[in-house]
């Protein structure tokens, strides 16, 4: 009787786990971490003292950042704090004495949206962006987009992955994002 009732509680367990899986709960994609910069975003670089230096820059296809006097300074895949290091490093050498660097995003690189939507192609991206704020720049669905989940497509590294995500997945610049027909 004792190990009938234990296998009861086992096959209960295990239905009840089964149940318990809502959709798509596969996310290859990395959704922490500090922002990583990269072609097409564009930073503010502000160096105290040197007005001429202070100003926006593109981060151009190879992921440097070109500035006046100090040249091209690598900024691809490093956070904002480490360009600025990298920034004040190269003032250091030579140009300023005790240079003071701050950079922060002044403008995002877009990120890519196509499939069952009204408006494909390349839109701007905000902070804190989800599936679901990028499919509203988008216009919102055609009548036969599936409406629960999508794929995002992202860099990490040197590999392009992807994962099946909900709506509330938090998107990242750079991101391609694929809204798939429902089946009828």
């Amino acid at each position: 009787m004792h190990i009938l009732r234990m296998a009861i509680a086992l096959c209960l367990v295990a239905f009840a786990s089964a149940c318990a899986h809502n959709g798509p709960a596969t996310y290859l994609v990395e959704q922490a971490g500090p922002y990583r910069l990269d072609s097409g975003d564009v930073v503010r670089v502000s160096v105290y003292g040197d007005e001429e230096l202070t100003n926006t820059y593109r981060i151009d296809d190879a992921g440097d950042i070109a500035m006046p006097l100090v040249g091209t300074v690598s900024a691809r895949g490093i956070t904002t704090e480490a360009a600025a290091a990298r920034i004040t490093s190269a003032l250091a050498n030579g140009l300023m004495r005790s240079p003071n660097v701050a950079v922060e995003v002044a403008e995002y690189r877009p990120f890519f949206i196509q499939g069952a939507i009204a408006s494909a192609g390349q839109l701007p991206y905000v902070y804190g962006m989800t599936v679901r704020a990028a499919v509203s720049a988008a216009g919102g669905y055609s009548d036969t987009a599936n409406q629960t989940n999508a794929t995002v497509y992202r860099r990490q590294g040197e590999e392009m992955v992807r994962g099946n995500v909900g709506l509330d997945f938090p998107i990242q610049p750079g991101d391609t994002i694929v809204i798939s027909e429902r089946w009828l």
